[in-house]
């Protein structure tokens, strides 16, 4: 059997699992349509094999010390991993939550490929699919990848078509904050221009530059690890196995962009603060004293170089962002949400956290435990948004409706994973917690959707007592401008009147 290495930084995904908090993500399409298993099936086995890394198991290989490979799996079966079952009545989407929980409660089975699928009939109707994958095998933005070689755009295409290779959802996916790429390929760039000697002046300046400032993100996460961790509430805790998981409704991404307008706040500030709102809501009902207290989110920032779209693996740094969770009043904490969103985009901050990544990945398992212990104290929950399709995909000719996931919060420390997916111009949120902390997740999606309407509310009333301004009257010919007093003016448009009264000159 073939063994294949496991990139450092994948490896480190590989061992981030805890004993009741696993790094899987669980991701949802809905259909009104009802799915064709068979039609199904046979898209993956064309499509979805073709990414050797869905055929590969991960091993534990070394004399001296034991890392993560791939292995080939000898005589794949893919019907190990593709499952047909019903949803128990009443069909709704109550029992469709209770499915999804009791599947992303189970560990997946090491002993095969770390991922599997769940058709599910008679849902409102319709269907659900259900796919889990351990996040070793892919971040959010290679899985956009995968959903444009798994999904057409259009019914009719046959299930052994490849869809020709595309680019970027959104063109910034999972890049929450702009510009870092940049700056992770300038210090790569920077690594290999000194292995290989005499470089261009001016090259080495700009990447020591960057490596500079990669320097400075190092510090600001050596600022952030002295910080005081997150003060204990519903989110922190004891973890147990079982999850629990719900999903909001749907907004309009035109909404979204029209509460930002008059703040010159982005989408991504707008949900965020919105999340946030909810947050602050669920937790007061909880107890917490939320104008005194911190609530911190462990944010992915995509870092994968363009040139490397369509590749699996990870590819992203994390940030600790700062949820304004003590300002009680809607617009003050979209323009804090903003304002902290900003600064984290000038961050090198991410770059830091990925090489470190790529360093505990090196290392044992014990070793990643003891930093996520410390790391993952400052925080308190999981948050990342990823942009979907702009247009309406179909899976073996059935049109998709709604399309959502849930990032996982691996480790011994966060008690919550938050993900807002956009798809065909809507966005929803969806949370995934512990249980034993959480039992109430709905509370918090359903808080969202209350949010949101406030904030767009609060606009539509902002531009009703702020009517726009009148454009200025078209001028006529030979009009006077008014301009000097009442008499000046009288006078003036006599002498107009007489010279239009007057015969022309022939």
């Amino acid at each position: 059997m073939a063994i294949h290495p496991m990139s450092a930084v994948d490896a480190a995904w590989y061992h981030m699992d805890g004993p009741a908090n696993t790094a899987t993500v669980v991701g949802m399409l809905l259909t009104e349509i009802p799915l064709d298993f068979d039609k199904v099936r046979e898209v993956y086995r064309h499509r979805l094999l073709t990414f050797e890394r869905f055929k590969q198991r991960v091993v534990e290989r070394g004399i001296a010390l034991s890392t993560p490979h791939w292995e080939d799996v000898p005589d794949f079966d893919l019907d190990q991993h593709l499952h047909h079952i019903a949803l128990p009545a009443p069909h709704d989407s109550a029992a469709l939550r209770a499915l999804v929980e009791d599947i992303a409660s189970q560990p997946l089975d090491h002993s095969l490929p770390l991922w599997q699928i769940h058709v599910v009939d008679d849902v409102n109707g319709g269907s659900a699919l259900i796919m889990r994958y351990h996040h070793c095998i892919a971040d959010g933005t290679a899985m956009m990848a995968v959903t444009q070689r798994l999904f057409d755009v259009a019914p009719d295409t046959p299930a052994d078509a490849l869809p020709a290779p595309q680019t970027r959802y959104g063109g910034s996916g999972r890049r929450l904050l702009h510009g870092l790429g940049e700056l992770a390929r300038a210090a790569r760039k920077l690594q290999s221009a000194s292995s290989r000697g005499a470089q261009p002046a001016g090259a080495l300046s700009a990447a020591a530059d960057k490596a500079a400032q990669l320097l400075a993100g190092t510090g600001m996460l050596i600022s952030e690890l002295l910080k005081w961790p997150d003060p204990h509430s519903p989110l922190k805790g004891d973890f147990q196995p079982r999850k629990r998981v719900a999903w909001s409704e749907p907004v309009p991404i035109a909404h979204v962009k029209a509460i930002g307008v008059p703040s010159g706040a982005k989408v991504n500030d707008v949900l965020v603060a919105c999340m946030t709102g909810a947050l602050r809501t669920y937790l007061k009902r909880r107890g917490v004293a939320v104008n005194r207290d911190t609530l911190r989110a462990m944010v992915p920032v995509d870092l994968r170089p363009p040139e490397r779209f369509g590749e699996l693996g990870n590819e992203f740094g994390l940030v600790i962002l700062d949820l304004p969770i003590g300002k009680a009043r809607t617009q003050d904490r979209l323009a804090q949400t903003k304002l902290r969103m900003d600064a984290l985009k000038r961050s090198p901050e991410a770059i830091a956290m990925r090489v470190l990544l790529d360093i505990f990945g090196r290392g044992p398992k014990p070793l990643e435990d003891f930093a996520n212990q410390i790391f993952g104290a400052k925080a308190s929950l999981v948050m990342t948004n990823v942009a979907g399709p702009h247009e309406t995909l179909y899976l073996a000719g059935t049109p998709i409706d709604r399309m959502m996931f849930w990032v996982p919060h691996p480790g011994r420390q966060l008690g919550m994973g938050i993900s807002i997916y956009s798809y065909c111009g809507q966005v929803s949120l969806s949370v995934i917690a512990d249980a034993h902390l959480v039992p109430d997740p709905e509370t918090i999606t359903a808080a969202f959707n209350r949010e949101f309407e406030q904030m767009l509310k609060a606009v539509k009333a902002r531009a009703v007592k702020t009517p726009a301004k009148r454009a200025p009257a078209r001028k006529r010919a030979g009009a006077v401008p008014r301009t000097g007093n009442r008499k000046t003016r009288a006078t003036s448009e006599r002498r107009t009147s007489a010279r239009r009264a007057a015969p022309s000159a022939r």
